[in-house]
């Protein structure tokens, strides 16, 4: 069996040798580089006003830097494995401003919440940019990631499993309609060689999952839910410590609300008030995240997750005294990533044919076997 403290250590595949073993064989790409350019603005636009249509949002600037003294950049997870681009900017300062690139904007947007007055049940969208230099770069995992960042006002009453899978559910009907229009914009995307996007998601829970396959490891239980449930999932309660002694996979402390008890079930006290969109990709022949999104933490939650992490020094940052002095409201909010989404509605075998970063040569070379033709 994997070891499953390995498989909690984030996304990545140990060796080239092993991305080559599951790239598609015989792969003809549906698009060319010209036609998927178009085909990929008409999804992103279709889905920038629709999402901001359905959920009350409006687009809005992102920083691309922020101060690591604010405390706002995101570690997307809680054991300081991926740490961010650092660097003094400021010529001529005294002391020059230690800044860092974001790794995503999760915790910026709920500040900035405030920052454009928005009401409850309003909210804001970003075109996200960011970098994660410490990915293992694959078919699906780049150094440059593109979001959209969402987030909006809720209060306490909406902090409920109920009112997240009516969230998840409108964000799941836009990634769908997009694929429905950009087939018919663009009709070699309608071949019968794959399924259609199926138009519904399926909930799971994460402590659902485990019992069915307890044997496995995460990624690998993902992949069989796609497989043998449902080809796309919203699976509940990331980030808290599952029957087996793990979490299903790790997440930062101090956004996500993965504490809270929620329901009962077979005895069990589930947890979690967030969790990820997964679908199963026909082209690849896997597991795909297209977002990971999640009621945010309470004063309260924070502080019981920030002791779980072992980072309760973190409440001295400005981002965490805002939340513990009542200063930004609550919200929820996520991510939806746009390579991943583009990827999956073109149909595309790996994610720099539809967005343009740096890549090993072993990989490129690997990818030229396989006729998959990276963007440069």
């Amino acid at each position: 069996m994997t070891d499953k403290k390995a498989d909690l250590a984030g996304p990545g595949i140990s060796t080239y040798e092993t991305v080559e073993k599951i790239l598609p064989r015989r792969y003809q790409a549906l698009l060319g580089p010209k036609e998927r350019m178009k085909a990929l603005f008409r999804v992103k636009n279709f889905i920038e006003d629709n999402l901001c249509r359905e959920l009350n949002l409006f687009m809005v600037q992102v920083p691309l830097i922020v101060s690591r003294e604010s405390g706002v950049n995101d570690y997307l997870d809680r054991d300081g494995s991926r740490t961010p681009v650092e660097f003094l900017c400021g010529l001529g300062l005294e002391k020059r401003i230690t800044a860092q690139v974001v790794q995503a904007a999760t915790k910026w947007k709920r500040m900035a919440l405030k920052q454009f007055d928005c009401g409850v049940e309003e909210g804001i969208c970003t075109d996200m940019r960011a970098v994660r230099k410490d990915y293992f770069l694959d078919h699906d995992h780049s150094a440059y990631v593109d979001q959209w960042d969402w987030e909006k006002v809720i209060t306490e009453n909406m902090r409920n499993l109920d009112y997240l899978k009516k969230v998840v559910e409108t964000i799941w009907s836009v990634i769908y309609e997009a694929g429905q229009i950009v087939k018919k914009d663009f009709p070699a995307l309608g071949t019968d060689q794959y399924p259609d996007i199926p138009g519904k998601l399926k909930f799971l829970h994460a402590e659902e999952i485990l019992e069915r396959y307890p044997d496995l490891p995460r990624k690998e239980r993902e992949t069989r839910i796609l497989k043998d449930v449902h080809p796309a999932v919203f699976i509940i309660g990331i980030g808290y410590v599952l029957e087996d002694g793990y979490p299903h996979e790790m997440r930062a402390a101090d956004y996500d609300d993965w504490i809270t008890p929620t329901i009962k079930k077979n005895g069990k006290q589930y947890h979690g008030l967030n969790g990820d969109i997964l679908v199963w990709n026909p082209v690849t022949g896997r597991r795909h995240e297209l977002s990971s999104m999640g009621i945010r933490v309470t004063k309260d939650t924070m502080v019981q997750q920030l002791k779980e992490a072992k980072q309760e020094d973190f409440l001295n940052l400005p981002y965490h005294q805002a939340i513990m002095n009542d200063r930004i409201p609550l919200s929820i909010g996520g991510g939806i990533g746009q390579s991943r989404t583009y990827m999956y509605l073109l149909r595309t075998a790996h994610i720099g044919e539809v967005s343009t970063t740096v890549w090993p040569g072993d990989l490129k070379r690997i990818c030229e076997k396989h006729n998959i033709h990276l963007l440069e």
